[in-house]
């Protein structure tokens, strides 16, 4: 007989399963057009944390304002969700996995945006821009193309735009992805 906990356990790695499925497909259609939907950007989010929230520390508080009204972008929700986790991951990291990230959506004229705040160790100025590239990383291990792709995912696949808002070592580091927002 399985205990709840051994079949909540059973379906997290159905789910991880279905993960690892989907990002070997997406690795597949790497620089072919991804097709977008109109959805909500604070449900995705959400989506997208839940899922997330059951895979890191305890330790690390996920803070999400939610917009005064729902605001629409046009999302591949997968690849979205490849972003989200790629940043989090890395936040994580940052805080060695004790913490917090907030989630912010605001909008101004035809632009939706989502800052992602940590607690992390921040970073210099200098390091803003070689962050995006391929290959650069200060982890022991890893290959350094995370946020590379994150960034291709935001500009390519979305036509947005991703950059660090700010950082300070010692404090943290905030990220904004902008995107067109669905006209209403």
């Amino acid at each position: 007989k399985l205990k709840q906990v051994d079949r909540d356990m059973l379906s997290e790695i159905d789910k991880d399963i279905a993960r690892l499925q989907m990002i070997a497909e997406r690795f597949s259609k790497i620089g072919s057009t991804a097709d977008l939907d109109a959805v909500d950007l604070h449900e995705a989010l959400e989506r997208s944390l839940n899922y997330m929230k059951k895979r890191v520390s305890r330790e690390v508080e996920f803070r999400v304002a939610r917009p005064a009204r729902p605001v629409q972008v046009k999302l591949n929700e997968p690849l979205f969700n490849w972003v989200i986790e790629n940043l989090v991951k890395n936040g994580v990291d940052a805080m060695q996995g004790k913490g917090a990230i907030a989630f912010a959506i605001s909008e101004k004229g035809r632009h939706a945006y989502l800052d992602i705040s940590d607690t992390g160790k921040g970073m210099p100025r200098s390091m803003f821009n070689t962050i995006f590239q391929p290959g650069y990383t200060t982890k022991e291990r890893g290959w350094g193309l995370g946020l590379s792709l994150v960034k291709r995912i935001v500009e390519k696949n979305h036509e947005g735009k991703i950059w660090v808002k700010r950082s300070e070592p010692g404090v943290g580091t905030t990220f904004r992805i902008a995107m067109k927002k669905v006209r209403s």
